[in-house]
């Protein structure tokens, strides 16, 4: 039975979620229709666009992502605090960019003058839409939907593009952060589309890698690396990019190869920190999804997950004790 929205995310417990979306169709999203030879590929570049201009608009920064041929992956960090200090001149900048809004923020937006009455309705609405701005459900959907579209239109149909909806599981620690950023970011290799993380065209790693190779930034949409923690430290993911890109690589080399592999606790700064051995890297960087459902996280994370959400328990228990323990 589907679990309510409300039960899988829980900003209480931690701000990222990995996100699914499924197309119903069997006309693919991209790639090409086995059924037809119809090429859909250029459908990959308006998920990617889509995507990455949102990052821009909503409270939400993007960890990873893949577009795949008829789905696509999304690691998300919501920050709720940068929405909750926004001012409502930049709250309805930012809505405006995705809706029309109503008469009232379109009248105060052309800066006309607001009456006390019209003031009040005008207050409850900018927070409304504060609150869709770091609303993972509201970011899905207006990638989504305008996909769907887009599609729509290209197809002369109408009708569902997606499942219903998109499936989400809350990631509760760092080692469930990057590995399933790791699990995202490899999903090309897994497929067998790419031979390397750098060749997997519509993913973060390879907007990561490019942006490396040129010495340019690391990319505006994508939340950063910051290095090791500290006092002080920027905003972003608490790991050197060099050390991530590095045992992205040979984790990939691993699954091409189709051997078990292994990888040097030595040669992986990310795993030791992580407390994680090259068996477990390797089971959740390739079956990050079959094991865990709503959640994943080490196994007291999971159980205050289960609290906050109500739920009587929660698949991927034992999982979680035997990979994503802490050495």
């Amino acid at each position: 039975m589907p679990q309510s929205r409300k039960s899988q995310i829980s900003l209480i417990d931690t701000p990222y979620y990995h996100c699914v979306s499924r197309c119903v169709r069997q006309s693919f999203l991209c790639g090409t229709s086995t059924l037809t030879g119809k090429s859909y590929e250029h459908r990959r570049g308006w998920v990617e666009v889509r995507l990455l201009f949102l990052a821009t608009v909503f409270a939400i920064d993007i960890c990873a992502y893949a577009v795949m041929n008829n789905h696509t992956h999304v690691v998300l960090s919501v920050d709720k605090a940068l929405a909750d200090n926004w001012d409502s001149d930049e709250v309805l900048r930012r809505y405006h960019k995705l809706h029309r809004g109503t008469l009232l923020t379109q009248k105060f937006m052309n800066g006309d003058t607001l009456s006390q009455g019209e003031l009040i309705t005008f207050d409850e609405t900018v927070e409304i839409y504060r609150k869709r701005l770091y609303d993972i459900s509201w970011f899905m959907r207006d990638l989504n939907e305008h996909i769907a579209r887009q599609a729509n239109k290209e197809d002369a149909c109408t009708g569902r593009f997606w499942e219903g909806r998109f499936k989400s599981q809350a990631l509760l620690d760092e080692s469930a952060v990057l590995a399933c950023m790791a699990y995202v970011d490899l999903n090309p290799i897994r497929a067998k589309i790419a031979k390397t993380p750098e060749t997997a065209k519509h993913t973060s790693i390879k907007k990561r890698i490019h942006a490396a190779k040129h010495h340019q930034p690391q990319p505006s949409t994508l939340m950063p690396f910051a290095g090791s923690s500290r006092e002080n430290m920027p905003h972003g993911i608490a790991y050197s990019l060099k050390d991530y890109c590095e045992l992205i690589d040979t984790t990939g080399r691993c699954i091409r190869d189709d051997k078990p592999g292994y990888i040097d606790n030595t040669q992986s700064p990310i795993l030791e920190r992580l407390g994680l051995d090259s068996a477990q890297w390797l089971a959740l960087t390739t079956e990050f999804e079959k094991h865990f459902c709503y959640a994943a996280g080490a196994e007291q994370m999971m159980n205050a997950f289960k609290r906050h959400t109500h739920h009587q328990r929660i698949r991927g228990m034992g999982k979680a004790k035997e990979l994503l323990k802490r050495a």
